[in-house]
């Protein structure tokens, strides 16, 4: 009878708890509380049927009334009817016959029933079990019917999966070979589990997810379908306690209220073992602990806790839901008001006014957070800047607790956000230093951000700090040199912090130890990796100044009193291309001079003169200061002696340098002035071999032919068609010619003479004049087609689209040609900014560009570029793309590597594609395999680059150098760009006057060794306004 009731009381505390805390209601905690029911009971030897029964007879009732009264009369019905039934005891009899085919089908029947209840649940449930309605249906009961009676009939579920089962075993294996691959893939790892979950592959499937949660942190959706499944397969304590590990393990990934709801719900059917009051209880407390203060999670499990202590029919537990009481209300959560009503009316005693002042407090201290847990709920996920602003909040007013609590929060959601866990972890080693808690964030960062080199570099050194053991240091490193970084220097920088730890490891008061050992084979293991691994990945070693190298030989010469080695790696790096700056040869300079020899360093300085090219006067002057202060007579001329050969050679260079830059000049000039000859040559024989404006409509090339005929200069002949009846001259013309078909069009208004109608009235329209102060209501629209035949209209109701359009402003030449851009001017500003989202849409072929209107002359800086220039870890950069390459099929490309947030192909002005790309990836890691994945794929016959988008810095334009003409003033040398000088720019100096002659650049690097002719006469002529030209045209 004790059994009995054990079993009824649990029983009921299930259904009272999954029924009260989740009004919103969970389908599957039905099948959870029957399969919890059946594993209690076949421990304690009850009898199913009974169970089942009254399973679904409580079920039916336990969302009526209050859940609390619902229990009582619950228990005090179990209580009676356990007592009138007779004791029993589980019977033990001899094993019946044919018991290997027992095995075999119970074998047979738990896979397909695992698989039953595997597929039902995710296509029912999926991830958001905790959003439907809570039923009991009466097909919920023909499934657990046809479940329980697949033993008498396996078959009949097993073809159901035949075709689908063998697509899934291929998708499998598939997904089996890619993460032998890469484990790094996230998306893979969760197909695999899906498919084995519905497979029913229960083996695999743990497996599966053990090797996930070694590698990532899970997120509450994984754990929570992970958890159930195991709880559902639970049979006996051993697989209780698995279940609890399991618990363990989720609540350390992330904090989430609803793993602790469950963990608490799921102790409590262990309460009839050992121990099982105390560890529920135990749970509660460490669930308040945990996620108690969250103000709008917290308060259900405040209420799980006191609702599970009423349900004990004790009287000291009076007490203990006092004290819950008072500690919740003294927490500011939302909906305090109800808790503080339900303790007025449960308390019989009055509620003590020191509980009434903490409920006070807190009903302030809610009114401060509420505007930003408000801001939350308003804002869509993953909600980054609602957090930080909460974070900052928090940090002002600094309780530890709510600061942790909130960091956990914003990092449920932004979990790959790497910024915001070194925040965290930054917090807790200046402030907390709690051991535990800062490996624990620490850990979780570096699991859920791998590719970011900063949180591993900061984890070994918390971990340090700590005196976490060496051997787990060692491994925690390894484990980041298989991270997958996106760049060569990332490895550079994860080697040096390791290495800085084995440093400061070693007692270098000792001549020799294993440390210091160990320290020297990390420095060579590490300048082996970077040669040898990152070196054939990124085709750079990540180190060019060979940083580690020089750390390993301050060390040596330093700490170990090693000279002899120092040497030996500084000549290792001088080979590596560093001999010619002169920077480094100073920097072993200063070593010889702190640990070496004078000897050594003249040594170091000799070779140091005729090395360097980049500052060899600086390394000279170093060499004469060193012999004049220390060195012999002797001494002084060999440096005096090395110094001006070295410096005269350095001269001689320069000059040759720039005798060379200059005859490249001259060629280039030489080029142009032969290009533009032949393009004169060109026009001119074009105008030879057809007549004038042969290029225009056949209409008025006729109109030219016979203009020219007649003698007439095409203007006049203009003025006379327009002063001439319809019926004159031109009748009487076809008549004598017999060309009436020809000049038939004449008479009507032809399209060339529609648009030059069109054009001579936009050329008399009045210009209207900029209004700067209407810019902000203003938009700037290029890079249109110029053959658009009427701007304003064709661009209206695209514009419209965002706001009232005010007016729009095409620009047109002096021939009434439209130009190409217009301005847009709305009726507010709000409009205005939306319009700047279509810039790059696509407007007959062409992609048009919208920009805010802002003068250039009063802002020279302002700079327009809708993307970044910096180095974007989450973008990737395509090449190599053929033109044909559509974006659809890009995307689908790119699919298969991520979560593609925006790709982009880049086209030229014309609209026509580039062979390039922009490719967007919801996070880091992704772009991080995607590059690893697709670089160097072909397209359609192309072979592909992919690349991190880090686009090269754009060169800003030096000012134009002073230069003084022989003889004359100082002249801003001209920079032209990179097309060379624009049309428009009218030289009126001859062209040999304007060229730098070779005294001129010579002078500036030294002696010139042929005289310039004297040129200063031109450019001393004096300056002609406008009124002496008028004066010079009127003469002639």
């Amino acid at each position: 009878m004790a059994s009995n009731l054990l079993l009824q009381a649990s029983r009921l505390l299930l259904d009272f708890l999954y029924g009260f805390h989740f009004p919103s209601g969970r389908p599957n905690f039905c099948s959870r509380r029957l399969l919890v029911s059946f594993s209690m009971a076949r421990k304690w030897g009850c009898d199913q049927a009974r169970v089942l029964d009254d399973f679904y007879v409580s079920g039916s009732s336990s969302a009526e009334g209050r859940p609390g009264s619902h229990w009582k009369r619950k228990m005090a019905t179990a209580a009676a009817t356990s007592a009138s039934e007779p004791e029993t005891e589980p019977k033990a009899g001899p094993k019946a016959e044919g018991e290997e085919d027992d095995v075999k089908a119970a074998r047979r029947r738990r896979k397909v029933f695992s698989r039953a209840v595997a597929t039902a649940t995710y296509k029912t449930v999926g991830p958001g079990w905790d959003q439907q309605e809570e039923c009991v249906s009466d097909s919920d009961v023909e499934e657990c019917a046809e479940a329980s009676s697949a033993e008498s009939s396996p078959g009949e579920y097993e073809w159901e999966y035949d075709e689908e089962e063998e697509k899934n075993q291929l998708e499998i294996e598939r997904l089996e070979e890619q993460l032998s691959i890469n484990i790094y893939d996230y998306n893979c790892h969760v197909d695999l589990i899906r498919l084995l979950r519905l497979e029913g592959e229960l083996t695999k499937v743990r497996m599966a997810r053990q090797k996930m949660s070694e590698i990532f942190p899970l997120t509450e959706e994984l754990w929570l379908e992970w958890l159930h499944d195991e709880i559902s397969m639970a049979m006996d304590g051993l697989d209780r306690e698995h279940v609890y590990e399991l618990f363990e393990r989720a609540v350390k990934d992330y904090i989430c209220p609803n793993i602790w709801l469950e963990y608490g719900q799921y102790s409590v059917g262990g309460i009839g073992q050992k121990g099982g009051l105390e560890k529920v209880r135990s749970v509660f407390e460490r669930a308040l602990s945990s996620v108690g203060l969250h103000m709008t999670k917290g308060l259900a499990i405040w209420e799980a806790y006191r609702e599970f202590e009423s349900a004990i029919v004790e009287a000291a537990r009076l007490e203990k839901i006092h004290s819950l009481f008072r500690r919740q209300l003294a927490v500011p959560l939302y909906d305090m008001e109800a808790t503080f009503a339900e303790y007025e009316e449960w308390s019989d005693d009055p509620v003590p006014e020191l509980v009434i002042q903490n409920y006070n407090k807190a009903l302030q201290q809610l009114e401060k957070y509420k505007p930003y847990e408000e801001a939350l709920l308003q804002a869509e996920a993953p909600r980054l800047a609602e957090y930080q602003a909460y974070i900052d909040f928090e940090m002002k007013i600094g309780d530890p607790a709510r600061i942790q609590l909130i960091f956990e929060r914003a990092l449920v959601e932004n979990c790959l956000v790497p910024d915001l866990w070194i925040r965290y972890s930054q917090y807790l080693d200046r402030q907390l230093k709690v051991k535990d808690l800062v490996l624990s964030v620490h850990s979780r960062a570096v699991r859920n951000c791998p590719w970011t080199v900063a949180l591993w570099s900061r984890y070994l050194m918390a971990m340090e700090r700590h005196g976490v053991d060496h051997g787990e240091i060692s491994v925690t490193f390894e484990k980041a040199l298989n991270a997958g970084f996106i760049q060569a220097t990332d490895y550079v920088e994860i080697w040096q912090a390791y290495l800085d730890y084995l440093r400061r490891r070693v007692d270098f008061g000792q001549d020799s130890s294993k440390e210091l050992e160990e320290l020297r084979t990390a420095f060579t293991r590490a300048l082996e990796y970077l040669q040898q691994e990152v070196e054939e990945r990124f085709n750079e070693s990540g180190d060019p100044s060979c940083m580690i190298m020089q750390n390993w030989a301050r060390i040596e010469a330093r700490l170990c009193n090693n000279m002899q080695k120092a040497r030996e790696l500084w000549d290792n790096i001088m080979t590596k291309g560093n001999a010619k700056y002169a920077n480094m040869w100073l920097e072993y300079y200063n070593l010889e001079r702190a640990h070496g020899d004078t000897q050594h360093c003249r040594k170091a300085l000799h070779r140091a003169v005729q090395c360097t090219s980049d500052y060899p006067e600086h390394v000279c002057e170093v060499l004469l200061t060193m012999e004049r202060t220390e060195g012999t007579l002797e001494d002084w001329d060999v440096a005096v002696q090395k110094t001006e050969t070295r410096l005269a050679r350095v001269r001689e260079q320069r000059m040759k340098a720039a005798e060379k830059e200059a005859a490249l000049v001259q060629q280039e000039e030489e080029k142009a002035e032969q290009r533009k000859r032949v393009r004169a040559e060109k026009k001119a024989l074009k105008k030879k071999k057809k007549p004038r404006g042969a290029d225009k409509p056949r209409e008025e090339e006729d109109e030219k032919e016979w203009g020219d005929a007649d003698g007439e200069q095409p203007a006049k002949r203009r003025r006379l068609e327009n002063s001439v009846a319809p019926g004159g001259p031109a009748a009487g013309m076809e008549e004598d010619t017999g060309l009436a078909g020809k000049n038939a069009a004449v008479d009507v208004e032809t399209p060339s003479k529609q648009k030059e109608k069109a054009a001579a009235l936009k050329r008399d329209m009045p210009k209207v004049p900029h209004d700067s102060s209407k810019d902000s209501i203003t938009v700037f629209v290029s890079n249109l087609p110029y053959s658009m035949v009427e701007p304003e209209v064709k661009l209206r109701p695209l514009f419209e689209a965002c706001g009232e359009v005010a007016e729009i402003r095409p620009i047109f030449s002096n021939r009434g040609d439209f130009r190409g851009y217009c301005y847009v001017q709305f009726k507010d500003e709000k409009s205005a900014l939306q319009a700047l989202e279509l810039d790059r849409k696509s407007v007959e072929g062409r992609p048009m560009f919208v920009s805010p209107c802002v003068d250039k002359s009063k802002n020279p800086d302002f700079k327009v570029f809708r993307y970044s220039t910096a180095l974007e870890k989450h973008k990737l950069f395509i090449s190599g793309l053929p033109f044909s390459c559509t974006k659809e099929e890009l995307e689908d490309i790119c699919k298969a590597h991520g979560t593609v947030k925006e790709l982009r192909l880049v086209t030229n002005r014309a609209g026509k594609p580039k062979g390039l790309a922009y490719v967007e990836y919801e996070n880091e890691s992704q772009a991080s395999q995607a590059v690893m994945k697709m670089d160097g794929m072909t397209i359609k016959e192309n072979v592909i680059k992919v690349a991190i988008s880090n686009p090269p810095q754009r060169k800003v334009p030096e000012k134009p150098e002073v230069r003084k003409a022989p003889g004359g003033p100082l002249v801003p040398r001209q920079m032209y760009g990179a097309r060379g000088k624009g049309r428009t720019q009218l030289a009126l100096l001859p062209r040999a006057l304007q060229r730098p002659t070779t005294a001129s650049v010579q002078a500036e690097n030294g002696p010139s060794p042929h005289p310039a002719g004297a040129t200063s006469t031109a450019s001393e002529a004096p300056k002609m306004s406008n009124a002496d030209f008028a004066k010079l045209l009127l003469r002639k």
